[in-house]
């Protein structure tokens, strides 16, 4: 049972680290690089990202029981406010923000715009729409590097 448990403590991690790294450098550059306009590429990348997001969601989940189970079962504690655990709280937050709160704002401006690139660049929904797309950057990336401090605090622990 407790390797079980430590390889879906590990599977989870790889998953979600392993989905934002593909998206971010195969799937975002490579639908704009290959389709032939923007606002069809846009339309892939939301499907995309809204996939990751529901696997992040599912794979901290699946973390987060895994791990209160193995550190249960081999200390007698589950220690819910160990640092890793804390780290994946703050990543399915960041995820659930960005998902429900900032992916949903910009899909609602996706569909009142249009084209985005038949906006002017000082149209104030293209304006919201990239500094919603900014700060969804920052939280993927965000969440990215604690998903690494977690694989190392992980690793460290089991070791």
């Amino acid at each position: 049972m407790p390797t079980f448990l430590r390889f879906l403590m590990l599977l989870s991690l790889v998953v979600w680290i392993g989905g934002i790294i593909f998206f971010s450098f195969v799937v975002a550059p490579t639908v704009f690089s290959v389709l032939p306009t923007r606002h069809l590429a846009g339309a892939v990348v939301n499907r995309s990202l809204a996939t990751l997001h529901w696997m992040g969601i599912f794979s901290g989940v699946v973390f987060v029981v895994a791990s209160l189970i193995y550190t249960r079962m081999s200390s007698g504690a589950a220690y819910p406010f160990a640092a890793r655990h804390l780290l994946v709280y703050l990543m399915l937050l960041l995820t659930i923000v960005s998902h429900f709160g900032i992916a949903a704002k910009m899909a609602t401006l996706r569909t009142d715009m249009g084209e985005i690139d038949r906006l002017s660049q000082d149209d104030t929904r293209r304006v919201q729409f990239n500094k919603l797309h900014a700060w969804s950057t920052r939280l993927e990336g965000t969440v990215f590097f604690l998903g690494l401090a977690v694989l190392f605090l992980t690793a460290r622990r089991l070791s």
